[in-house]
């Protein structure tokens, strides 16, 4: 790789870092589906269509879709910048170390080394999907400025990213923040993982759907803003399950708080876009359980459906030696990068 794409200090003006081609690929990999993009130095953005993970073939499919995605954007860095880039960043599900994919359930892969996923010869460096939502939400959206806050992605699933001193806390065998899957209800409902009355299987988007039509046989509910819909309607089935799962949130975010005493809780993920519809119930039973202190702020992430992708790109530049990139980029920018 030419020295010209090796690890600078960043540039002091918007003049000079216009002028600076550097950029990295960054790939968000989901279960299914996967979103990658190409990030510059001064933070602006090209996205490309999403791709399938070709999960259902098999993890060696896997593997292969994700260095075509980043063959693909490469070739499209190349041709845009007219060099190739000075890092990639993934964000992959599952057990993973900054140079390994150690182990997911949903795509099945075992011990993937970064250098599978990339060309020959430019650095890389993988993240956890959840933490590194998490640092993209302390270095550019919601928790910018606050120090140790809790990441709470409310999805198909629910995970968590303990950010403590400004970066992700991943704990001694890179589980940490498995939120999702403390119980609430020891006599609970069974969860998809085994357990007992875990959260996610009252407050996922997921669980809001199935609770709802468990309850309601002759009407459905596409999604889980469906029932948050019904329930602000006035429909008492969807008040019902719309209020166990704030209920159950409320639970585990109190005994997160008094474990850990965060500054703040973002809550991103799919169920975040109801916004105070959600964010103000839960925060008067949050408050109501931390009788002798006061809840931290509840704040929506900022950074939509991005949040992997930025925070991949974030790592990109880490392995690319530029630890501090992101921290001048403005969150405007961020949101509107064109797509290719």
């Amino acid at each position: 790789m030419s020295s010209d794409f090796k690890s600078s200090e960043p540039a002091s003006t918007d003049e000079e870092h216009a002028a600076d081609p550097r950029y990295v690929v960054a790939l968000d990999v989901g279960g299914t589906s996967m979103k990658g993009g190409l990030v510059t130095r001064c933070g602006e953005v090209t996205s490309l269509e999403g791709r399938p993970t070709g999960r259902d073939s098999g993890p060696e499919t896997v593997v292969t879709a994700v260095r075509g995605y980043v063959d693909e954007l490469v070739e499209l860095g190349v041709t845009r910048y007219g060099a190739p880039p000075a890092g990639v960043g993934l964000a992959v599900p599952g057990i993973v170390t900054a140079s390994t994919a150690v182990y997911s359930a949903n795509i099945g892969w075992h011990d993937v080394p970064a250098t599978a996923f990339v060309p020959p010869g430019i650095p890389a460096r993988l993240g956890h999907d959840v933490r590194t939502g998490g640092l993209a939400e302390s270095v550019l959206g919601a928790g910018r400025g606050v120090t140790d806050f809790l990441f709470l992605a409310i999805g198909t699933g629910i995970a968590g990213a303990v950010v403590i001193g400004g970066e992700p806390y991943g704990g001694a065998d890179g589980c940490g923040g498995e939120i999702g899957h403390a119980p609430v209800w020891p006599a609970g409902e069974k969860c998809a993982c085994g357990q007992i009355g875990c959260l996610e299987t009252y407050a996922s988007a997921s669980a809001l759907v199935r609770r709802y039509e468990a309850r309601s046989p002759s009407r459905t509910a596409a999604t889980a803003k469906d029932v948050v819909s019904l329930a602000v309607a006035g429909d008492p089935v969807a008040g019902e399950v719309f209020g166990e799962a704030v209920e159950a949130l409320a639970i585990s975010l109190a005994s997160y708080v008094m474990v850990l005493d965060p500054a703040a809780i973002v809550i991103g993920g799919g169920l975040a876009e109801a916004g105070e519809t959600l964010l103000d119930p839960l925060g008067e039973r949050l408050s109501a359980r931390l009788t002798f202190r006061q809840r931290p702020p509840l704040l929506v992430a900022a950074l939509g459906m991005r949040t992997g992708m930025l925070g991949a790109a974030l790592l990109g530049w880490q392995a690319a030696g530029v630890p501090d990139a992101g921290r001048d980029w403005s969150l405007d920018v961020l949101r509107r990068g064109a797509v290719s």
